[in-house]
């Protein structure tokens, strides 16, 4: 039975209310609302108003983590001041997954390239979680949207780098390129695994440039925006973005998929679907 994604080029707060009522999940009990706060600098963020009717819907807390590079979220003290700075803490219950050890390790028995993953430990105070991803290129891993939110998202600042590093933590930035995204979707699964049934995943695809919010210098938007998506199954609402973006009209969609394709993006989703956490094969309702 293909996987449901529902689909809407009206990009509101407003749809992002109507898909994940679409969905029929019932996320209860503390829920863990996992976004992309954006680093200091970066133009592309998406906003916090956009995401409050939904965030207020499910009576969320916005959760991050430290991030593995230097910058402006790179340690808790630091990172707490660029929320407020972004607009999060004003409007938001916030909360740094790591800001103190030691970490949560999730065991990966059928990880093709790593077993473990280490993510901020205040995880384990939620009982579901709400990833709200901002579609877009990434420098690293092709792309960026649930499964990437899924594994370096929830990951310590530790864990950032076992994932990069493939293991390897003292050497993170440089491994094989191609175990590195086949261990982020080993992380990613993971955490599915850890909110089975208690997972709803919303892709917004707007302000589309090839870099991640994670860059304090990052491109402007290269095509224009498509709209957004939800789905209970993180494998098939990315694939659905990937197609989308190939399905698109728009010249500028090139400057994308030769990001995607240059990083070899695809791997990721196919790696995640060999761990039995989503399917590519998915049904699109336009809502």
């Amino acid at each position: 039975m293909k996987s449901k994604v529902y689909f809407s080029k009206n990009i509101s707060p407003e749809t992002l209310v109507t898909l994940y009522n679409k969905l029929g999940i019932c996320l209860d009990g503390n829920v863990a609302v996992k976004v992309h706060s954006g680093e200091k600098g970066n133009q592309n963020f998406l906003r916090p108003p956009f995401f409050k009717p939904l965030v207020d819907l499910v009576d969320g807390t916005i959760i991050e983590t430290n991030t593995a590079y230097e910058g402006a979220r790179h340690n808790t003290e630091v990172h707490l001041k660029t929320l407020a700075e972004r607009g999060w803490t004003g409007l938001f219950k916030t909360a740094i997954l790591d800001s103190e050890g030691p970490d949560l390790v999730l065991d990966i028995e059928d990880g093709q390239r790593i077993k473990q993953n280490f993510v901020g430990k205040n995880l384990a105070d939620y009982n579901s979680i709400l990833v709200l991803s901002h579609f877009k290129g990434h420098p690293a891993g092709g792309y960026g949207g649930a499964l990437k939110q899924l594994s370096i998202g929830f990951a310590s600042a530790y864990g950032k780098k076992y994932i990069h590093g493939v293991g390897n933590t003292t050497n993170f930035w440089h491994g094989d390129h191609d175990s590195f995204l086949m261990s982020m979707a080993d992380a990613a699964s993971s955490v599915v695994k850890m909110f089975e049934g208690k997972a709803a995943y919303i892709n917004v695809m707007m302000n589309m440039s090839v870099d991640c919010d994670c860059c304090a210098e990052a491109e402007d938007p290269c095509m224009n925006d498509i709209g957004v998506l939800a789905s209970t199954d993180p494998v098939a609402i990315d694939k659905a973005c990937l197609d989308l973006v190939y399905a698109s009209d728009d010249k500028g969609k090139e400057h994308l998929i030769n990001r995607i394709e240059s990083r070899n993006g695809l791997l990721t989703p196919k790696s995640a679907e060999k761990l039995g956490i989503g399917s590519l094969d998915y049904e699109l309702i336009e809502i």
